[in-house]
């Protein structure tokens, strides 16, 4: 009974690590493709500076989506640039994990929890330049996989 107890929490803990890392790519593949709206949606974009004289738009292309649209501000390259290695980085991990088995598998993890644990301090760093909801929920995600990674870490220490 204890084994198959042991069993359902490894797979659990497995899926969940898998889910984390299919997350990875899709937004690092979302962050590579359009950088300006990912930043936006994060809400770390499209503040007072990003503002036109002319109505208090944002000037920029526009994303259709049915009916409404998003703005992605103007064309930045610097803020393109990082958003993009940010990218690299999460296809880079979510698909190093996809792709290994075994021992590889467990230093993609390690590697994983290294970045993870990383953000937090980052999103808390930041905190005074970014409105409270927008740190908040960038810790809470990084904090999040941070966890899961520190109980993926353990078990394999441990097995």
């Amino acid at each position: 009974m204890a084994d198959a107890k042991e069993e359902q929490r490894r797979d659990r803990l497995d899926d969940l690590m898998l889910t984390v890392a299919r997350g990875r790519i899709a937004i690092g593949a979302a962050a590579f493709v359009a950088p300006g709206l990912t930043v936006k949606l994060m809400g770390m974009g499209g503040g007072p500076s990003d503002r036109s004289s002319s109505g208090g738009r944002p000037p920029g292309p526009r994303l259709r989506v049915g009916r409404s649209s998003l703005r992605c501000g103007p064309s930045d390259p610097g803020r393109d640039y990082v958003t993009r290695m940010f990218a690299a980085r999460e296809i880079a991990l979510g698909a190093g994990y996809l792709l290994s088995k075994g021992s590889g598998r467990k230093l993609w993890a390690r590697l994983g929890l290294v970045v993870d644990s990383l953000d937090p301090v980052n999103g808390l760093r930041s905190r005074p330049g970014l409105p409270l909801w927008v740190a908040a929920g960038a810790v809470g995600v990084s904090g999040g996989t941070a966890a899961i990674g520190a109980a993926k870490v353990a078990r394999d220490i441990v097995r």
